[in-house]
């Protein structure tokens, strides 16, 4: 049952007001507005929890982790319904989600077990060297306390209130405090039952995680500036994560700001390729364009070809694809209504040509497929900013140096894709060394969409795809944002962290 209150510490705890839901479907639900004397009970908590969960053994908090998992699983058939109702995203979509989320909380689990993440090192002690001894030095990966984590609007689970972040803050000794997001705020507190209740089995501290759900501007400001934060996992837009961003780094003790703000994961299209493959390109490309409305932050909304029959083709063969995608629900009113701004945006723009155009009402979106020539991206700089929805643009270059000149020119992104056969080696070795200051994940002959939770993933990118283009927010390599290493001089092993004796 829902309470429609936020969990702090261990405690449903009403609000002064409450908001009302917008689903897609369904009865619209009353939910507690956050306020920052919330913020501050829920951190004051998470620092008095912090002085036991941080010192927690590893194997303790790996089988808090797969708690959580298992009470998340079981309340699957109540996660569904809810975020089916809240969100419109599919059953299935659910369902795969549920099963991502809770892979990447066993993941972690299995991760802190091993013990790798921990980077021990041993400098022994040189006693006799000249001219000077060398003490003892041992270095671990320590906790840096309570992690703020923002919900995400268009991943109610995976990168929401058990998600990604939440996970591996957890795994790395960090109590969480959650700010849910406004559009699945049921979906949330559900998931934060099934957290209270693995804090309940496992004796963990009350304080080890809270959600406050969602409210005004106030309470993400409060949040991350709040003193006893120390550091912020966020997923959203580039506006909303810079404001938040510029807060934290003008604090009197800046803290880091792990932002993951989305990008347009350019797609080149090489000679070769797209004269051999290019309809079957363009059929796996829009499929991927109009997954889940285009509502991924990985979502291919750029492609660059060599202009040309091969381009022509292509962009037929897509939009052919795209005509036989049905308008799909978005997540909330106001993405789909920053949908349709972006849509006007990119077909006012000087030099577009439309491709294919569809309508899109309320909070329906219709796929829609652009094209320019590189004279035109280059001059037009909104050409490269993302529309979160179903919308691709072709950029039709004259040749191969002004595909590289794209290449050059774009900002940071998540994601690059080649096109390619053998046959495009050389090109794709000019474009390589342009491509890795660019994305934290290059990819060959595939899609982006799709994010892999592995050891070896990289989900994030130079600015402005992320805030922080040495982490990632998806992978085991996450918990490193969340650890920062501490040498032990000449300490006695009395007094080393378990991790060290």
């Amino acid at each position: 049952m829902l309470t429609g209150m936020h969990l702090i510490a261990g405690d449903w705890t009403p609000g002064d007001a409450t908001f009302r839901s917008s689903p897609a479907t369904g009865a619209a639900l009353d939910f507690a507005v956050g306020t920052p004397a919330l913020v501050d009970r829920a951190v004051q908590a998470a620092e008095a929890a912090f002085a036991t969960y941080g010192q927690t053994t590893r194997q303790a908090r790996a089988a808090f982790l797969d708690r959580i998992a298992d009470e998340i699983d079981a309340r699957g058939a109540e996660i569904t319904a809810i975020g089916t109702s809240e969100t419109g995203l599919p059953a299935a979509r659910l369902e795969g989600e549920r099963g991502r989320t809770t892979g990447q909380l066993r993941l972690f689990a299995a991760h802190i077990r091993k013990g790798d993440y921990l980077d021990r090192r041993h400098d022994a002690a040189l006693p006799d060297r000249k001219p000077l001894p060398r003490p003892d030095m041992k270095l671990v990966q320590r906790p840096i306390g309570p992690v703020a984590v923002f919900g995400a609007s268009n991943f109610p689970l995976a990168f929401s209130t058990a998600g990604g972040d939440t996970a591996s803050a957890l795994a790395a000794g960090c109590p969480v405090v959650v700010k849910g997001h406004s559009a699945h705020p049921g979906t949330a507190e559900i998931v934060a039952q099934a957290i209270l209740a693995a804090i309940q089995a496992t004796g963990m501290p009350p304080g080890t995680f809270s959600l406050i759900q969602g409210g005004r501007r106030d309470v993400g400001e409060a949040l991350v500036q709040h003193p006893m934060i120390r550091a912020v996992g966020f997923t959203g837009s580039l506006g909303g994560g810079r404001a938040l961003f510029d807060l934290c780094a003008a604090r009197p003790d800046p803290i880091p700001f792990f932002g993951e703000l989305g990008s347009v994961n350019p797609t080149f299209l090489l000679p070769a390729a797209l004269a051999a493959r290019g309809a079957q390109i363009a059929a796996g490309w829009a499929a991927s364009l109009t997954m889940g409305a285009g509502q991924f932050c990985t979502n291919p909304g750029l492609v660059v070809a060599l202009a040309g029959p091969d381009a022509d083709a292509f962009e037929a063969a897509a939009a052919a694809a795209l005509a036989q995608v049905p308008a799909q629900t978005m997540l909330t009113d106001g993405i789909a209504d920053a949908y349709r701004h972006g849509q006007a945006r990119i077909a006012g723009a000087d030099g577009v040509t439309a491709v294919l155009e569809t309508a899109s009402t309320g909070r329906q979106a219709g796929p829609n497929l652009y094209t320019v020539d590189a004279a035109g991206f280059h001059a037009g700089h909104g050409l490269a900013e993302e529309v979160f929805g179903p919308l691709g643009l072709v950029v039709r270059v004259p040749d191969e140096a002004g595909m590289l000149a794209i290449a050059a020119g774009i900002e940071g992104q998540l994601t690059c894709t080649l096109h390619l056969d053998d046959a495009d080696h050389a090109l794709a070795r000019r474009l390589m060394p342009v491509l890795e200051r660019k994305a934290g994940r290059i990819l060959a002959n595939g899609f982006p969409t799709g994010v892999e939770v592995a050891d070896a993933m990289v989900h994030g990118g130079p600015y402005p795809a992320s805030t922080n283009f040495g982490a990632t927010s998806v992978g085991t390599m996450s918990i490193r944002r969340w650890l920062r290493p501490v040498c032990y001089q000449n300490m006695p092993d009395a007094l080393l962290p378990a991790d060290l004796a």
